[in-house]
């Protein structure tokens, strides 16, 4: 096995879960663990990293590990304990407070040392705006002493390295607390995930779950960056008050009046901004849900031709969340125009103030208002962006706490005993149970079993009965109401539906445990795997994809049943897993031979053999005891067994009881075929998630920024910007120009008219910001929503393949993390960069107008600058790319925790998650905190070289004579020039965080253009409304793969379903029988030959024409969150009294009249409050809806019971019976009544014809089949094995 983290760097998926946390002593730890205090200050700690991503792309292994509470590991038990004990205190449920409380208690020395950084900024941050008035002054003197420029220069220089180190550390250090904060809360709510009750987890989706991960936890971890800036704004303020009180006396208030009226206006529209951020998330949840569950059942929308139907609800939804979306970018627009332009009106307000309190007024004085003001200006900027994150993140917080407080599972609703230390294995005493305490219907009434060590219990019951609660009452996963439940043992369990995790076979078999070869070896064996496990091209290290993609129904079922028989447990839970004959015998009456085997079944033939047959009805065990005891006790057992011997007498009437011997030989012969029909690639079928390497390419920022209205917004941004800044600049130069430089010289113009003019090019600026901010809001609302619509299309039209090949995972984080990018970030971040280079050029413009040497200076500084960039920007673009990469495992494990979360639970493999969970969240927490780093990085280098420019344009200032400048303009350069640094370093900045979130669009942009299917109507080529009305299909030499690569599955297959017949396609797993159900649906398109239905080839039509006038019943029973009316009519085309026919036709009419809704009664996601056979029903009466000439069964009855398998084949006898049908059979019996037989052996039609002949003939492989199914169903197992 690999080290996880080389496994995270070859496939940034989550492959090698199985393994435990490792320390990864063997890997190197963050030299930011142990550099020199040197090092740390000025970041030379990412010099190697950096270094080697300007040689080549960096990969995860590459980057080094985290050490302590940088890591989920360190950081996860102190928010756990806090939280525990925070809990204890209130002894009620959890709050929002105590939330916070914990968190700040596992970040409090980041906290504390950003709060001293940003105070010492802060402090530095002012010496310039303190001083200039004094540096105008010397410089209009006779500047006699050198020595006291010199000084002057020095102290400039010193603050401006101070302001940098302190800023950059405090930057950094925000994001590293940021990092811990994220993970130890990922940590928390995936572990709340582990242990959630199932009552709890019915309210709570999938996909909303896995937003808090995505999003809200996400958001939380940002919030760093704001967490100073409430009280910092107050000491800012308070600085900057008592500045202008020594330049401007009592004048100084209206500043401080003008700045409250700026906050204060922010206040009501904050409000807004909560809560349009709050319905924004609610309708983004709403989608996700959606989202992922169309996801999860994408082939079932194709089959059935509803994908369109489902992708014009995704836009539906997209339509509310948009609305919200609106609300909020325009109120984001009005609250940062408001900011760009107070800086500018906080000064009119102080200097109209001095002229009516005749206050002079000294370009000294004015130039050291303005800087104060320029630097007030930017905790206002950050102002509304606090205030909305504040709003963002208390929602978040309160998401998170609410699911923090969800019920868990009760831990003493089972009573455990260590194994040996009872006779009884299960004992359930009086037991009552419900899956919904507070609506008090009870799921299981007056449950009393013992079961000693070593019995075979078989549970069977019809339809809805309570099997499956039965099983999971004895795992602890129902309530339970009264009673008692005691086991004695370990347990392990096999869901229903088959649970497997993504990754390779051997690990999902293991499932933590070490590797015995020797039981391995017989688990292989006793489960039949290993012929599977030949044709998969890499053996049990076969990589397997989201939920068993690329297996079979077969092979994964047995899969599962291998990962049981590995544990080596006490006590074995099987929920009907459907199971051939070999399997049973192998498996649960060869290996489980010594352990006790509680079984649900609906397979008749598996009843005799056990020890205590339990019926159930209604939820009571109606009737207990040993096979031949029951028998003839009660007519609910009858029923089942009557049903499954008339489905025997059928067989018994052509005579065809072999020997048994005959029996074991076709065994053997079966279980030697070699199958193809597994999806067989030279390479795994999951491949590593696609990352574009090297730079963003400047198409895809022209692709961004001419989506909406083909780029015609884009100028006018510009334009405004532009015209803003030189506003801006006029307005200051006036106010330097027409200002005297001291008390003795007469101003050149008067007052009023100093005033009147700074007013009017101060209103120009409002004006020019308010159009920037509009332009560059609706640019980038529209453009959102096209990527969106544009992704979307392309994902529900691409093939089947696609989603074979591409975790759903992947899927979810462009649609909510990108998505959220590009709706909120990417707009700004483009914008700002702009508005950043645009001000940058008017400071240098400023500078060299005065001293035009400064160029001697800034070119070759400049250029550093740009090579620094340069080194910089390949490492900083791979680790943003791998933050979006490593993004994706934790989504994917977290929701496939979330669906398997029995199976985990019952084999007591909690912790072994949560340790994966951690190491795949350090996976992505290391890029993130080395790019946090290297952004400091570049940062501090460049300021400090812009550091350099400002002392050498002071230098260059006192060296020049007296008479070639004016010091009131000097004094404004030096003005511009303490923003020098900031602003260098904030382009560099914004460049670089542009290109880390454009990356956002670049890969919504690769989910653009993915090739699609073909087209869903061919206008050329359209069937007419009837078609097809008799139903012969006709398949001419159909040959089929799966991918240019591999091998044939369906080899030549030549034959003719007429119309009307009743076809049943038999064969063992992998000979072929699902993909050729796909090929007639064209889920695959045929790689050579043509199939004709009525004569019309089915590949010259369009998919949604071919699709709609087919009809199947497919073998995983799907339902979809909603009503029964939107699950049986999504495209509603029928009438309330259709449907209500079609449900009481598949025997679901009298169980949906008991509930409250009726047909709109809610059906949960997956179809959870519906036991497998109710769904299997559902699905029935969609195709009984849709009544085609054409309908297929794809191992329709697979999960009912033999006497509703009965009345299903009864009930598609009457409503289809001048249909064609085409069954792939799960029972023999099923195809015993129809007309034609087709056996299919490695993709070639081995057998075509009536199953009477075929039975006629005892050497006919069919007949075989038929001898072993009525030998081992003949009575009990004793006699036939």
């Amino acid at each position: 096995m690999l080290s996880g983290d080389q496994d995270l760097a070859d496939e940034p998926k989550p492959n090698d879960l199985q393994e435990p946390l490792l320390t990864h002593s063997s890997k190197a730890v963050t030299p930011y663990a142990e550099c020199s205090i040197f090092s740390r200050l000025t970041f030379t700690w990412l010099t190697p990293l950096i270094s080697i991503g300007h040689k080549k792309p960096l990969d995860l292994d590459d980057i080094p590990e985290l050490s302590g509470l940088d890591s989920a590991k360190g950081s996860f038990p102190i928010l756990r304990n806090k939280l525990a004990t925070s809990d204890r205190l209130a002894s009620d449920k959890l709050t929002t407070f105590n939330l916070v409380t914990a968190l700040i208690h596992t970040t409090w020395m980041d906290i504390l040392v950003t709060a001293i950084l940003a105070v010492l900024y802060t402090l530095a941050s002012y010496v310039g705006p303190y001083l200039i008035d004094a540096f105008v002054q010397f410089l209009n003197g006779s500047r006699d002493s050198k020595f006291e420029g010199y000084l002057f220069v020095f102290i400039f220089f010193l603050a401006k390295v101070v302001e940098s180190v302190s800023q950059r550390h405090w930057f950094f250090k925000l994001q590293q607390g940021g990092i811990r904060a994220r993970a130890a809360l990922v940590a928390m709510i995936y572990q709340k995930g582990l242990t959630i009750s199932s009552q709890s987890k019915v309210g709570q989706s999938g996909g909303e779950i896995t937003n808090l991960i995505a999003i809200d936890a996400e958001r939380i971890g940002d919030f760093g960056w704001y967490i100073h800036d409430p009280w910092l704004v107050i000491l800012q303020v308070g600085i900057a008050f008592v500045i202008l009180y020594l330049n401007l006396g009592f004048a100084s208030l209206a500043a401080l009046v003008a700045i409250g009226i700026v906050m204060l206006t922010n206040i009501p529209l904050g409000r807004l901004q909560e809560k349009f951020q709050d319905e924004l998330m609610k309708s983004k949840d709403n989608r996700m849900v959606k989202t992922s569950e169309i996801l999860r059942n994408m082939k079932i929308l194709k089959l059935q031709g509803w994908e369109m139907k489902f992708l014009s609800k995704i836009f539906e939804l997209r339509s509310v969340e948009t609305k919200w979306l609106k609300s909020l970018l325009c109120t984001s627009t009005t609250i940062i125009s408001i900011f760009w332009v107070a800086p500018s009106f906080i000064a009119a307000v102080t200097f109209a103030t001095c002229m009516i309190l005749r206050v002079t007024l000294e370009s000294g004085k004015i130039l050291s208002a303005i800087a104060t003001f320029k630097i007030i200006q930017q905790p206002i900027y950050n102002l509304p962006d606090t205030i909305s994150m504040i709003a963002q993140t208390k929602v978040s917080l309160d998401r998170i706490t609410t699911y923090l407080n969800l019920k868990d599972l009760d831990s003493g609703l089972v009573q455990t005993s260590p194994r040996g230390s009872s006779d009884v294995a299960v004992e359930i005493i009086n037991g009552s149970f419900s899956w919904d305490v507070s609506f008090c219907n009870l799921s299981l009434k007056d449950i009393n079993i013992k079961v000693f060590h070593g019995m075979k219990v078989a549970v069977c019951g019809t339809v809805g009965s309570g099997k499956s609660s039965l099983l999971s009452c004895i795992l602890g996963e129902v309530s339970k109401v009264s009673g008692s439940v005691k086991v004695t043992g370990t347990k392990a369990y096999v869901a229903q539906s088959p649970w497997i995790q993504s990754g390779k076979i051997e690990e999902n078999i293991l499932f933590g445990e070490d590797m015995d070869r020797a039981r391995y070896e017989k688990v292989l064996e006793a489960c039949a795997l290993k012929k599977d496990l030949e044709i998969l091209p890499f053996g049990d290290q076969t990589v397997i994809g989201e939920r068993g993609i690329n297996l079979s129904g077969g092979q994964k079922q047995r899969l599962q049943i291998a990962r049981a028989l590995y544990q080596d447990a006490d006590i074995y839970l099987l929920n009907d897993a459907h199971t051939g004959s070999h399997l049973f015998k192998e498996c649960v009456l060869g290996f489980l031979a010594s352990k006790t085997v509680i079984y649900v079944t609906h397979q008749v033939e598996f009843l005799p053999v056990a020890d205590l047959v339990l019926v159930l009805k209604g939820g009571r065990i109606k009737q207990a005891g040993k096979y031949n005891d029951i028998l003839d006790s009660g007519s609910d057992f009858m029923e089942l067994v009557g049903a499954h011997k008339e489905a025997l007498s059928i067989i018994d009437s052509i005579n065809t009881n072999f020997e048994s011997e005959n029996t074991k030989v076709i065994e053997k012969e079966r279980d030697e075929v070699k199958s193809d029909d597994t999806k067989v690639t030279k390479g795994q079928i999951v491949q590593k998630e696609e990352r574009e390497k090297g730079s963003v390419g400047f198409s895809i920022y022209w692709k961004y920024i001419t989506s909406a209205y083909g780029g015609a917004l884009v100028p006018c941004i510009l334009l405004a910007a532009i015209v803003f800044e030189l506003l801006q600049v006029a307005s200051n130069y006036w106010l330097a120009w027409a200002s005297p430089v001291s008390q003795d010289v007469a101003p050149p113009v008067g007052g009023t008219t100093l005033i009147t003019v700074y007013v009017s090019l101060a209103f120009g600026s409002t004006l020019c910001v308010f159009v920037r901010a509009m332009c560059l809001t609706t640019a980038g609302y529209k453009t959102a929503n096209l990527l969106f619509n544009k992704m979307h299309l392309c994902i529900f039209r691409a093939p089947m393949s696609f989603f074979d090949a591409t975790p759903s995972g992947r899927i979810l984080n462009r649609a909510s993390t990108d998505q959220s990018a590009v709706d909120l970030t990417i707009p700004n971040a483009v914008g700002v960069f702009a508005f950043a280079v645009v001000q940058l050029l008017a400071v240098i413009a400023m500078m060299s107008q005065i001293s035009w040497q400064v160029f001697l200076v800034f070119i070759p500084v400049i250029a550093i600058c740009i090579w620094l960039q340069h080194y910089y920007i390949s490492s900083a673009r791979e680790l943003a790319r791998l933050v979006g990469v490593c993004k994706a495992p934790i989504i994917q494990h977290f929701s496939e925790t979330v669906s398997g979360l029995t199976t985990i639970r019952s084999f007591h493999q909690e912790q072994r998650f949560q340790e994966t969970n951690m190491k795949l969240t350090d996976g992505y927490s290391r890029p993130k905190f080395h790019s946090a780093g290297a952004i400091e990085w570049l940062s501090f280098r460049v300021e400090f070289l812009s550091s350099v420019i400002f002392a050498f344009f002071l230098v260059f200032l006192l060296v020049v004579p007296n008479e070639t400048i004016d010091p009131s303009i000097a004094g404004l350069a030096v003005t511009y020039g303490l923003n020098l640094n900031i602003l260098q370093a904030s382009v560099i900045w914004k460049l670089c965080n542009m290109e880390n979130s454009i990356i956002s669009v670049e890969r919504i942009l690769q989910y653009a253009s993915i090739p699609s299917e073909a087209p869903l109507v061919v206008k050329t080529c359209r069937p007419n409304d009837l078609w097809p009305s008799d139903g012969k299909v006709d398949i001419h030499d159909l040959q089929v793969r799966y991918a240019p690569h591999m091998p044939l599955v369906l080899r030549g297959i030549t034959c003719s379903f007429h119309g009307g017949t009743k076809t049943g396609i038999v064969g063992r797993t992998g000979s072929g029988k699902s993909t050729l159900i796909q090929t007639l649906f064209r889920i695959v398109e045929p790689t050579g030959g043509d199939i004709f239905i009525d004569g019309i080839n089915i590949s010259a039509i369009g998919l949604h024409d071919l699709r709609s006038r087919l009809s199947i019943i497919p073998q995983d029973p799907t339902l979809f969150q909603g009503s029964v009316r939107s699950n049986l009519d999504p495209l509603e085309q029928y009438t309330d009294e259709q449907i209500w026919e079609a449900l009481d036709q598949c025997q679901l009419g009298d169980e949906v009249r008991k509930k409250e809704g009726k047909l709109d009664s809610a059906v949960n996601e997956n179809g959870e409050n519906w036991s497998m056979g109710q769904r299997q029903l559902a699905c029935l009466g969609r195709v009984l809806l849709k009544k085609c000439k054409i309908l297929v069964l794809d191992e329709a009855t697979a999960s009912v019971d033999t006497s509703t398998d009965h009345t299903i084949q009864q009930t598609l006898g009457v409503h289809f019976s001048d249909s064609t049908v085409i069954t792939i059979a799960h029972r023999i019996t099923s195809v015993l009544n129809g007309d034609m037989v087709l056996l299919l052996e490695q993709g070639l039609v081995e057998e075509f014809d009536s199953p009477l002949k075929l039975l006629e003939n005892k050497s006919t492989s069919f007949a075989k089949l038929v001898a072993e199914y009525r030998g081992r169903s003949s009575s009990s197992y004793d006699s036939t094995f």
